[in-house]
């Protein structure tokens, strides 16, 4: 069985490697879902890793439905990943209504290749799960990060399982709640993979800091934060006159 960390780190993927993981999906930011690393740390990662890394491009948090700009974006990123010579992408794109977005998603896996290419939890947002995998099936994707579309792999392991029955070339990798006290029924289920953070908090601060930096009401996976013109107009012409 292939054990993937999710690292969102150079000393998360270095804990990883030592521990003896199998692979790594490296990103950032694992409290919106993960998006797209830096470069600073895309190149510390090449340097310092000898095992499989995959790359998370998600060049937001929020949904998973891209502007044109947003979807260019993603394209060099693969590039460059396919540059330094990444293992492979992790990644996909649907339309607002929850289907998939088979264009966009082809069109990142051609660029992708002849790299490794996941489906990533988009997945779980899905109405038709198995005709959507089906579609995933048709353009040739490697592996589907999934937790069987509820909140934890464990909670969907009934539509894991089913989805694991009926793959002819996808790895389905059960994701999202595994831990040391449960990936054994992984196992003897017989999924080929499992992924996994294993992240632990670690205080850095004596004090808490005077005043917060994070802005909870920023989460949000219907609404997509974006610098309005009208405003930045006003505030511009206020301080301009």
């Amino acid at each position: 069985m292939i054990v993937e960390v999710c690292a969102n780190s150079l000393e998360s993927a270095l804990n990883a490697q030592k521990a003896g993981a199998d692979r790594i999906e490296l990103c950032a930011e694992l409290g919106v879902g993960g998006v797209t690393p830096s470069y600073g740390l895309l190149k510390l990662i090449k340097k310092h890793i000898t095992i499989p890394v995959n790359v998370l491009i998600r060049p937001r948090s929020g949904d998973f439905t891209y502007s044109d700009l947003e979807f260019e974006i993603m394209k060099h990123d693969i590039e460059m990943c396919r540059e330094l010579g990444f293992n492979g992408i992790v990644s996909g794109v649907l339309h607002k209504d929850f289907t998939l977005d088979f264009e966009r998603t082809k069109e990142l896996i051609r660029i992708t290749r002849p790299l490794d290419f996941t489906f990533h939890r988009a997945f779980d947002w899905v109405k038709d799960p198995i005709a959507t995998f089906r579609q995933l099936e048709l353009l040739g994707v490697n592996s589907l990060l999934s937790s069987g579309l509820q909140k934890t792999s464990l909670m969907g392991m009934a539509q894991l399982w089913e989805l694991h029955g009926i793959a002819e070339r996808i790895v389905v990798m059960p994701g999202g709640g595994i831990r040391e006290t449960n990936v054994q029924q992984f196992k003897e289920k017989g999924f080929g993979a499992v992924h996994l953070s294993g992240i632990q908090f670690h205080k850095t601060l004596k004090n808490p800091p005077p005043i917060p930096m994070s802005t909870p009401s920023f989460l949000r996976d219907d609404e997509v934060g974006i610098s309005d013109y009208g405003v930045l107009k006003k505030v511009v012409r206020l301080v301009k006159e």
